[in-house]
């Protein structure tokens, strides 16, 4: 045990020892719930980790990959090449290059895990057509059929301020959301008038 302290506090391991002590306390955070994932997010807009390659993954996961692997590779090259400055110079070298190249590498397949783009919103549905289900729609009852982007399709809450005659399998436009009530305001589809 002597050895490992002595390799973990020795240059140029040092230096990545101290900064995986931080990251084993960050996740220990993470995984009693102080802390989330995303408290880190300092690089939100990705220009920095973009143009590294690392854009797509929480900057605290590209983070603790890039100190673990530096971490465990300046290790080995501080048991392997011992004392000798110059040699621990191109150690910490050989670190640093090794941790950017494994990290983008395993970076690319976590991109997946880690959807990018703005939350989906009911509001999103607004200005969108849907298809009343209800035999009617009021100003206190109606549902629709509403298709998102994505392609999938939600069963939502219609309301109407007129006396529009909505039936089953009419098409009404989504024109506001409450979101006290949490029902859209629906209006009749207008269809086009015949040219001649």
């Amino acid at each position: 045990m002597g050895e490992f302290l002595d390799a973990a506090l020795g240059f140029p391991a040092v230096i990545f020892t101290f900064l995986l002590v931080v990251v084993i306390g960050y996740w220990l955070l993470v995984l009693l719930g102080a802390l989330d994932i995303e408290a880190l997010d300092f690089d939100a807009d990705g220009d920095v980790l973009g143009g590294v390659g690392f854009a797509g993954v929480p900057v605290a996961v590209t983070a603790s990959l890039l100190i673990a692997v530096a971490w465990f590779v300046s290790l080995a090259g501080t048991v392997l090449l011992g004392d000798v400055l110059l040699l621990a110079i191109l150690a910490l070298v050989v670190a640093l290059v090794a941790a950017w190249f494994v990290t983008w590498l395993l970076v690319r397949p976590l991109r997946r895990l880690f959807p990018q783009g703005p939350e989906a919103s009911r509001a999103d549905f607004v200005g969108s057509v849907c298809v009343i289900r209800t035999g009617r729609v009021s100003q206190t009852f109606g549902q629709a059929e509403v298709t998102a982007a994505d392609g999938s399709s939600a069963i939502i809450q219609v309301r109407q301020t007129g006396a529009d005659d909505f039936k089953s399998g009419t098409t009404a436009l989504i024109y506001d959301y409450d979101a006290d009530g949490e029902f859209f305001w629906v209006t009749p589809v207008p269809h086009p008038e015949p040219l001649g």
